[in-house]
């Protein structure tokens, strides 16, 4: 595999932009510019301000986006907060300023019902009627430390626009299913199945509960069956043998590029990816470990079209997180996108067919099966308590 990078000449490319039938487009690959855009889109909001967090932790920057939202709750900004009830350390008594100004805070699932096994995985904000930021960040310090502090690697995507306008739809049905105690798995089913909004060469779509693949997963699949070039970063990569073949023929028929994570706060599900390698490597897929810091980027390009979002390639994104994404088509955005990818090499151990072959020991394939049936077929938050030592 070669000798792996100490992770020192890996920096965080700056942000950039693209244009798309007029849909403005702006990528922050870095913590600092991740926050500071937040906390910019959040201090300019003049009507309204609509946000999803997964995780939002009660450290030094969640007191700083809680004072922001506070600020503009004050102003008269309506002000509406969704996190979910699993990954939220912040409660009704962290943000009791911000409800005392007049904001609105939920937890998705607070009650332990069938519902509490949905995940509310999005992260998204709505700043009035044309401007948006969805991605794969959380709210708290580490994912927006540099990768020199064992920050995640992960990135914002800023929105302006017409293509806005479908966020603020299914924002109102979150809101629904958040304030609904007695919201079934049938209704949030049903919503997520029937949604597929296009404006132009955008088009979002989400994940969710579902007997098959998600409607965005769905789509992921129609681009994969008839692709010759893949491109993908992803933290968690543990897909089912169906995606896993088509990226194996894309590889025959093209070029098909991995960049997984070697560096988590879950090591089984570093684990979980190992125990995939050997097939793809066969089929000439080429695959990466992004060593320099934790990985937590969502990102594919697939001939044309880029994924931009919230959801990992894993059981649990593909089949019953909620989860947003948006699909651009583009030709020289999917260029611009594959020139950040190839960026993120300097932080990378490849893993090649031979060096895979002599760390894939009995005892290795052991742990990285054992680690794909926790992540796959039980739950990554099972996983994440036992590592396995990875």
């Amino acid at each position: 595999m070669g000798q792996p990078p100490t992770g020192t000449q890996y920096r965080d490319p700056p942000p950039f932009s693209a244009e798309v039938e007029g849909a403005a487009l702006t990528l922050y690959p870095a913590g600092a510019d991740r926050l500071n855009a937040l906390l910019e889109m959040i201090g300019n909001a003049r009507d309204t301000l609509k946000l999803v967090f997964y995780i939002f932790a009660c450290d030094g920057t969640g007191v700083k986006v809680r004072d922001a939202l506070t600020a503009a709750a004050r102003r008269g900004v309506m002000v509406t907060l969704i996190v979910d009830s699993f990954g939220a350390d912040a409660d009704e008594k962290f943000f009791a300023d911000f409800c005392g100004a007049g904001g609105e805070f939920r937890c998705f699932s607070a009650r332990r019902t069938m519902r509490y096994l949905i995940r509310n995985h999005q992260k998204m904000v709505i700043a009035d009627r044309d401007r948006a930021m969805i991605g794969g960040f959380n709210i708290a310090d580490d994912y927006f430390a540099p990768p020199q502090q064992n920050g995640w690697n992960d990135l914002a995507i800023a929105l302006r626009g017409d293509a806005v306008g479908p966020l603020h739809q299914w924002f109102a049905h979150l809101l629904d299913w958040t304030d609904d105690d007695g919201a079934e798995w049938r209704q949030v089913r049903d919503a997520v199945r029937k949604w597929d909004e296009r404006v132009g060469a955008c088009r979002w779509l989400v994940g969710g509960p579902s007997r098959h693949l998600s409607t965005w997963a769905h789509c992921v699949k129609r681009d994969l069956d008839k692709a010759s070039r893949l491109d993908l970063i992803m933290a968690y990569f543990s897909p089912p043998g169906a995606l896993l073949r088509r990226i194996r023929r894309i590889a025959r028929r093209g070029s098909a590029r991995l960049i997984t994570a070697g560096k988590s706060d879950n090591g089984a599900t570093i684990g979980a990816s190992r125990a995939l390698y050997s097939d793809l490597l066969k089929s000439g897929v080429e695959i990466h470990e992004f060593v320099a810091c934790k990985m937590h980027t969502k990102l594919l390009v697939i001939d044309d079209a880029v994924y931009l979002g919230s959801a990992n390639f894993d059981m649990r994104s593909l089949y019953i997180n909620l989860e947003i994404m948006l699909r651009v088509e583009d030709a020289a955005f999917a260029a611009r996108v594959r020139e950040f990818v190839a960026q993120h090499l300097d932080g990378t151990t490849e893993i090649t067919r031979e060096g895979h072959r002599e760390r894939n020991t009995l005892m290795n394939r052991l742990r990285w099966n054992f680690s794909w049936l926790l992540v796959s077929a039980i739950d990554y938050t099972v996983s994440r308590r036992l590592n396995l030592g990875l």
